[in-house]
């Protein structure tokens, strides 16, 4: 990969184990993608807390929006068109049906899979964030320009 690596070619002094061989390259936390994708979701995910009026998580928004979309649409879909495996997908959905924000039925074609909708509440729930949910992202993205932000959104969707 062609991301920028701290040169340790130069021979060290001293017996730290840790230290690169020569030739290697040092990985360094601090300067890793993940590290900074890791630090800005969690930068987004507290704006997030902060401001969104319900006791919702981002994975729990994401689902509740993206139904709304969607609706009336199966669990595996949902999880696939929210980047959630299986597993994250049915705990989600099932906290949702507890908190009475997404009805469940069974598939009339296929009794093992089942048809999710919003019910009334879940989707004045929706609404009455929408423009809060705006307001998240523009937090999130303050500390660029325009561009940067554009630039951003581009390279993030490239890599995903």
């Amino acid at each position: 990969m062609d991301i920028p690596l701290k040169d340790n070619s130069r021979e060290t002094k001293g017996t730290d184990a840790s230290a690169p061989k020569q030739g290697q390259a040092q990985y360094t936390l601090g300067e890793q993608i993940g590290f900074f994708l890791r630090q800005a979701n969690q930068r987004h995910v507290s704006i997030f807390a902060g401001l969104i009026s319900e006791k919702l998580t981002t994975t729990q928004w994401a689902a509740l929006v993206k139904l709304r979309d969607l609706q009336p649409c199966s669990q595996g879909n949902l999880g696939r068109d929210t980047a959630m495996d299986m597993a994250t997908i049915k705990g989600v959905v099932d906290r949702l049906v507890k908190r009475g924000l997404v009805h469940t039925a069974p598939d009339a074609a296929d009794a093992r899979r089942l048809v999710l909708t919003l019910t009334e509440e879940g989707d004045a729930m929706v609404e009455r964030n929408l423009p809060i949910a705006l307001e998240i992202s523009q937090q999130t993205l303050a500390p660029l320009t325009k561009a940067e932000r554009m630039m951003l959104m581009e390279l993030l969707q490239k890599i995903c």
